[in-house]
This record gives structure tokens, C-alpha cells and sequence, in this order.
């Protein structure tokens, strides 16, 4: 018989993918945004501040971090050179382990970028040994210790009763996994720093900053959410290895030093020789960022004053994090550019001006709408209305001069700001503010200088004595100086000029006791016993004395410098509304914002709930009247039915109302038997949406009647 030989075999043929097109972020900024005509220049321009604004944020964060960077570097280098002396244990104990307790403040969300920049300075300048643990990844001992060895020898590490999950390993993760223990970290140490040496030299003697005994740094980034006995258990293994491992711990602490006491017994701590480090506080923070990175014109967007509220009550109310600060200046950035068409003459003033002579006969349409504008042209003469109205070339060379009006108001507002904040945060009671942003907040919201708290301080300020307002005026000159305006300029030189002038004044020339003797003088006339009209008639005298007196040269210069800063005050600090063109700087929408940033959990579910076309988007779930579809999700039916009840709502009738708004959803005939008749799937499916809404916190469980419920909000219908 004969045979035929067959080969079998797998071939696989892969189909040609087609690659699915991924958007670019250009791509998610042009779609629904507002006139794509110059949307990709928009999406230029605000990447531009994006990038800038990052930029500067993080080297503003880390001038202010420098200060407790370097002290913790300074404490590593010490605690690490004083181990290389050979009368080491004499100074310390053997199981006392170096610790810094940094404590950051309850600005949570900022650590991450402040332990981050201390690694990577430690890696750089102290040691390569550094590892970072966090208490979300370190339940129990094994699994910090576990972290620990990981990221110091960077290599898998076993435990002896690991899960079922983690034993399932190649046997090449199996052959390179070393065991977790701190004798394993010993020896791996001493491995390495053996490597490291130079062989067949020796050294005289050891120096101070010896880098072949690098400290072994393990950073603590949460310490209140760590387990206190995995703590306390995880410290008295690592003292017992001190003498052969040089380890040195970081606290991050979010509260207050005293958690170290409350967390680790006497025990425990009395091995730990803790360093206090306290970082910059986060008001402090913010303040420095503010002034630096939102109060200038070097950047041209800016926030409205509601905008700025929004984002500075989130600060002090919700988290205190500038980072968190930072992001909300970057959404109302990107909302500007994609919702604004003008916002292409958001930018530095010589490009500013190209884009103006861009201008498509849309955007010039939009400028003419823009309310700023309206009451602009309204001030003008009729011909020139009429031209600014028809005539596009004239349009754009007015939108110039305005464009560098603005630019020029943004250039002598900020230093007049700072001038007022300098004479004003020192008064008593603070009326204009003790922090820079409140009196800016002031500023944008309508003129300053009508403001009662305004006259309040030029009041006190007139009560200064001598060497108080010239110090002021001196600081005032300072701020004034680098500022490279006209105006500014020559406010400089009047401010200069009337310093010189206080320097000249001769005070002990002045006749002090004449003026008292005139003063005094009419009570002096005074009888024992006088009547209320004798009384009157003395205090009358006495006051028209004081009117008529002669000012003294110091008054008399201080008025003129009080006066002349005043006149500075109302020609520079005018509220940016009064300025023409100025949405196309401004981000005005402080409820987009506060929607984005503060959300609310609650109005978001009970919308969802009443309306679940609004987030489902199907159109059998589109009502007219506010009602919700009998084809809606169960747990959508459910709440609109116990919005219909009281307090207590019976379980069997909200069960049968389901049922029947169930059966008239699967078409059923309202004639039938079975027609709102409960049945099991029925019933299954409305203990699982009675389930959510319990889950949601709309109802709960009740002692009172056994088959009831109880409701628990209000206000939905």
C-alpha cells in the first residue's frame, strides 16, 4: 500500500494592522474649539506659556526648597564623615541611627517634587544608596523591607511566605531574586563599596567626605501613614545592624514633630539621634509664587479677580498646595486660548502687534463686539465711529496703539502695586491687606483709592513719624529703580528728590514750646469752677488754635510726598476693566474653574440620576418635561420613585411602583395579569439599584419599622 507523506505545520499569518491614528495634543485643542481659523497659532502661543510657566515654577521651587536641601545635605555629609573617625562609637552609640525630621507642612500634593529633587541631590553629591517608601506600599515589615532592598539593589527580592501571585515567577526572575533580609543588604554593601575601592593603594588617612562609605539613605515620605508597629518593628531590626551598615533615615512630616513621639515609644526613638528641618511654609510659598510668577508683565495672561479668588480660596480652604495653585492658573490658561479667538494677541507686545495686522474681517468683527471696545468708540468723534465701524486697515492700526496701551499699563501697574503694599502692609489693622494678592484682588475689582480702607490708610500713613516714611519711601525708590518705563522714571526721580529733601530737614529747629503755650494757653484761662458754655467756648478757642497753627516743615514735606504718591496711585492703579481690549489678556470665567477644580459629588450624581441623557447620551433617554424615561437605568428609576416619598418609604411599595414603570418599559399589556407583577429577575434587579442608592448615601437601613428605609436627602424633586 503505498503511502503519501504529509507535513504538518503552523504558520502564522499576521493581518496588515492598520495603525489607528492617535491625536495629537494640537489635534485635542483645535477640536470644538472657538474659530479654528488661527487656532493652531493659539495652540502655539499656549504651549509657549505653558512651558514657561512649568518652567519657572519649578525653578522658583527649587530657589525656595535650596535652603533645607543644602542643610540635609550638609547633615547627610556630617552624620557620614563623622562615621569614618575611628572613635565613632565613642561618640555615638552603636545603635543610634542618624535621623532629619523634615517636616513639610500639610501641603500633601507639593512633597512628591521636594523628595524628588532631595534624591536626586543626594545621588549626585552624598550617595548612590537612596531609597523612597511610601506607606500605601508598605502594609506589613515584609513588604517595606522588601522595598527597601528592592530599590537599593535593584534587582527582585523574595520573601519567604509570599503569595501565591508573587511565587509564580520565571526561573529567571528565581535565579536573580536575592533573600529579603538586612544581612542580604549587608553583603550586597560590601560587595559594592569593595568594588569601588582602588585596589593596591592605601590611604593615610581618611578624609572627611570618604566616598568609598556612602551612608545607606532610606527617605520615609508619609511618616503619619505608616503602621506604627511595622515602623517601630522595621527601626529595632536596622539598629541591630548599625555597626555594619551605615543607614540614615528621612522623616517627611506632614503635621507636626511631635508625631515622632506619638507613633515610636521611648524604646524605639532612643534609637533614632533626630535633626529638626522645617521647610518653607506654604502661604509663604504661595505668596513668592504670586509675586514672582502672576504679578508681572513679562507674563501677558492674566486672571480677573474672581478668578483669582476661585483659586486662592481652594488653596486656604481645600489643600494649601501650590502645586495644585499652579495647575489651576494652567486651566484657565488653556480655556482662554480655546474658547477666546482673540486670545492670538495674548502674547509679548512685538509679536503682539504682527498678529494685530493678521487679523481676519471675523476677529476684527469680534474686537468691534467686545464691550471694552464698545465703550471705546463710543468716546470717540462720529467720523471717527464710522471708521472704526466700516473701515478694517484703520481698525487695525487703532488696535495697535491699544494693544501698546495696555502693554504700558501692565508695565506701570505692577511697580505702583508694589509701592502702595510696601506703605501700607506695615499700618495697623492692615486695611489694604497684609499679602500683596489681597490688595491686587482690590485693585482689579473696581479703583482703588475709593475704597474706605484706602483713606484709612492714607490717614496713618500721615501719622508716621519721620524715620518710618522715609525708610518707606526709600523701599518705594528701590522697587521703582530697575523699572525701565517713563513714567516710572520719573516718578523715581520725584520720589529721589523727595527723599533728599527729608534728609535736609533740620527738626531741632523748630519752636515746639511756643506752639504749646499758644495751645495751652485757654485752659489755662480757666477757672476752678467754670460752666458747661465757659467749657464749650475754651475747647471752640482751642480747636481753631490748632487749625491756625503753622505746619512744620516735616508736615509739610510729608503731605507732598503722601500726595504725590497718591496722584501715582490713581494714574496707574486703574482696574484693568477700564482698559480697552483687555479680554484679550483677561480670563474672566471663574465658574468654568471652579467647576473644573472644586467639584461637587453630589450635584454630579443627582444630575446624573435625574437626567442620565445628559452623561448617557441615548435618545430613549431624552425627556421634555424633567421627567425620567421608563427605559432609564434601574437605579435612575429607583431614586426618582423615592424622591416621591417622606422619610420612611416601605420597601414592598417602592418595590411594586418599580415594578410597574419596569413592566410599561418591556411594553407589556396594561390589561394583562401579569402586568406589574413582581418577578424574580424584577426583584434582583431592584435590591441591586436599593443597594447603590443606599451605597450613594441617599438612604439607610432603619430601626424604627423593620420593611422601611430611610431617607436621607432632600431638595432633589
Amino acid at each position: 500500500m503505498s503511502t503519501s507523506s504529509v507535513s504538518k505545520g503552523c504558520f502564522v499569518f499576521k493581518p496588515s494592522a492598520k495603525k489607528k491614528k492617535t491625536l495629537s495634543l494640537e489635534d485635542h485643542f483645535t477640536q470644538g474649539c472657538e474659530s479654528a481659523e488661527n487656532s493652531e497659532k493659539r495652540f502655539k502661543l499656549c504651549q509657549d506659556l505653558w512651558d514657561k510657566l512649568k518652567s519657572d515654577t519649578e525653578v522658583l521651587q527649587d530657589d525656595l526648597n535650596r535652603k533645607i536641601l543644602d542643610s540635609l545635605l550638609d547633615f547627610t555629609r556630617k552624620c557620614s564623615s563623622t562615621r569614618q573617625l575611628s572613635h565613632w562609637a565613642s561618640q555615638m552609640r552603636a545603635s543610634e541611627i542618624p535621623t532629619a525630621a523634615l517636616v513639610l507642612g500639610v501641603n500633601v500634593p507639593d512633597h512628591d517634587m521636594t523628595f524628588q529633587s532631595l534624591s536626586e541631590l543626594l545621588q549626585q553629591s552624598v550617595t548612590p544608596h537612596v531609597a523612597s517608601v511610601q506607606a500605601k506600599e508598605c502594609g506589613a515589615l515584609k513588604h517595606l523591607m522588601k522595598r527597601v532592598l528592592e530599590r537599593l539593589m535593584d534587582t527582585v527580592v523574595t520573601v519567604d511566605d509570599e503569595e501565591e501571585e508573587e511565587a509564580e515567577q520565571t526561573s529567571a526572575q528565581l535565579h536573580k531574586s536575592v533573600h529579603c533580609s538586612l544581612s542580604t543588604l549587608c553583603d550586597w554593601y560590601n560587595t559594592k563599596t569593595k568594588k569601588s575601592s582602588t585596589p593596591g593603594k592605601k590611604r593615610s588617612s581618611p578624609s572627611r567626605d570618604d566616598p568609598q562609605q556612602p551612608p545607606v539613605v532610606i527617605i520615609f515620605k508619609d511618616l503619619e501613614a505608616f503602621n506604627p508597629k511595622v515602623l517601630q518593628d522595621f527601626i529595632l531590626i536596622c539598629s541591630r545592624y548599625i555597626e555594619r551598615l551605615p543607614l540614615m533615615f528621612i522623616f517627611g512630616i506632614a503635621t507636626s514633630p511631635s508625631t515622632i513621639q506619638h507613633m515610636l515609644p521611648h524604646s524605639v526613638s532612643s534609637l533614632l539621634c533626630i535633626e529638626l528641618f522645617q521647610s518653607l511654609s506654604c502661604t509663604q510659598h504661595l505668596a513668592t509664587v504670586i509675586d514672582q510668577l502672576i504679578l508681572t508683565h513679562h507674563f501677558p495672561f492674566k486672571l480677573n479677580s474672581k478668578v483669582m479668588l476661585v483659586l486662592i480660596s481652594i488653596f486656604l480652604y481645600h489643600d494649601f498646595s501650590v502645586r495644585n495653585f499652579i495647575k489651576g492658573v494652567q486651566l484657565a490658561l488653556l480655556e482662554h486660548f480655546h474658547s477666546q479667538p482673540l486670545s492670538v494677541l495674548c502674547c509679548k507686545k512685538k509679536d503682539a502687534l504682527l498678529n494685530v495686522m493678521q487679523l481676519s474681517h471675523s476677529d476684527l468683527e469680534r474686537i468691534r463686539n467686545l464691550p471694552s471696545f464698545k465703550r471705546y468708540v463710543e468716546k470717540q468723534e462720529p467720523q471717527e465711529q464710522v471708521n472704526l465701524s466700516k473701515d478694517d486697515s484703520h481698525l487695525k492700526e487703532v488696535c495697535q496703539k491699544l494693544i501698546k496701551g495696555l502693554h504700558k499699563y501692565h508695565k506701570n501697574y505692577y511697580p505702583v502695586l508694589r509701592c502702595l503694599h510696601t506703605l501700607t502692609s506695615s499700618l495697623p489693622r492692615y486695611p489694604l491687606g497684609k499679602q500683596v494678592r489681597e490688595l491686587h484682588i482690590t485693585c482689579l475689582e473696581k479703583n482703588v483709592w475709593e475704597n474706605e480702607d484706602y483713606q484709612t490708610a492714607m490717614k496713618l500713613l500721615k501719622m508716621l513719624a519721620k524715620d518710618e516714611l522715609v525708610a518707606l519711601l526709600q523701599r518705594c525708590v528701590e522697587i521703582l529703580q530697575p523699572v525701565k518705563s517713563k513714567k516710572m522714571k520719573n516718578a523715581f526721580l520725584q520720589l529721589t528728590d523727595l527723599l533728599t529733601k527729608f534728609k535736609q530737614l533740620d527738626i531741632a529747629a523748630e519752636p515746639p514750646p511756643c506752639v504749646e503755650e499758644a495751645i495751652t494757653s485757654p485752659v489755662r484761662n480757666l477757672q476752678k469752677k467754670t460752666d458747661l458754655f465757659q467749657l464749650q467756648k475754651t475747647l471752640l478757642e482751642m480747636n481753631e488754635s490748632r487749625r491756625a497753627k503753622k505746619l512744620s516743615p516735616f508736615e509739610v514735606l510729608r503731605n507732598e510726598a503722601l500726595e504725590f504718591l497718591d496722584n501715582l496711585v490713581k494714574s496707574h492703579l486703574s482696574p484693568p476693566e477700564s482698559h480697552t481690549l483687555n479680554e484679550v489678556c483677561y480670563y474672566s470665567s471663574s465658574a468654568t474653574v471652579r467647576r473644573h477644580l472644586n467639584a461637587t459629588p453630589r450635584t454630579s450624581i443627582q444630575a446624573a440620576l435625574n437626567s442620565p441623557y445628559y452623561y448617557l447620551q441615548n435618545e430613549r433617554l431624552k425627556t421634555v418635561d424633567g421627567s425620567v424615561s421608563n427605559s432609564a437605568p434601574d437605579i435612575c428609576i429607583a431614586y426618582k420613585l423615592h424622591l416621591e416619598c417622606g422619610r420612611l418609604i416601605n420597601l414592598y411599595d417602592w418595590l411594586e411602583a418599580y415594578a410597574t414603570v419596569v413592566s410599561a418599559a418591556e411594553g407589556n399589556n396594561p390589561d394583562s395579569d401579569n402586568y406589574g407583577k413582581v418577578e424574580e429577575v424584577k426583584h434582583a434587579r431592584f435590591i441591586r439599584a436599593v443597594s447603590e442608592l443606599e451605597f450613594l448615601g441617599f438612604i439607610k437601613s432603619t430601626k424604627q419599622k423593620t420593611d422601611h428605609v430611610a431617607r436621607l436627602t432632600w431638595g432633589g424633586c
